[in-house]
């Protein structure tokens, strides 16, 4: 099954210029969203998880039912202030300002394998981030993974650990 078939590309989104790749009729297409779960869990599955990390929001709609399915623990990585508890935040820069993302800082114990997913994979500054918030509570990170890659705005160069996506747009 080629999953860019039940990818949507929606033009000027969120603004003018950009298209848009929306997973959301990928998620509603049974046999479609089961096949992208089976690739994911084998790619995902090579780097031995004890923990999957999901960047708010779609990347929680990715991270949680693999997380379901390789048995293993599912933590989120949520914009400031969504988070209840003690947290952790990680500043970041983007091509025109800063963002920051927080993770609870019980969540994940020192060494425990974490592989952090999204859903698409632009530029790698949020994943970037992501990947250093979770060794800054203590995690491991032993890989990233995606179902989108935008292969042409080379984010996995911004990246130290192993990446994997499912689908690639070159331009």
């Amino acid at each position: 099954m080629n999953i860019k078939d039940h990818i949507r590309g929606i033009p000027d989104f969120p603004k003018p210029g950009i298209l848009f790749y929306d997973v959301s009729t990928l998620l509603a297409h049974a046999d479609a969203w089961q096949v992208t779960m089976g690739r994911l869990a084998k790619a995902v599955g090579a780097h031995r998880p004890d923990v999957l990390a999901g960047i708010e929001s779609r990347g929680f709609l990715v991270a949680a039912p693999l997380a379901l399915k390789l048995g293993c623990g599912f933590v989120m990585l949520r914009k400031k202030g969504k988070l209840p508890g003690r947290t952790v935040r990680y500043e970041y820069d983007l091509e025109y300002g800063s963002d920051t993302i927080e993770i609870q800082d019980d969540v994940i114990e020192p060494g425990q394998r974490v592989v952090v997913l999204d859903d698409l994979l632009a530029t790698g500054g949020t994943l970037n981030a992501a990947v250093h918030l979770c060794r800054q509570v203590g995690g491991d990170v032993t890989g990233a993974a995606c179902i989108i890659e935008l292969a042409f705005l080379k984010g996995r160069e911004k990246l130290d650990v192993p990446f994997s996506s499912l689908v690639s747009y070159d331009s």
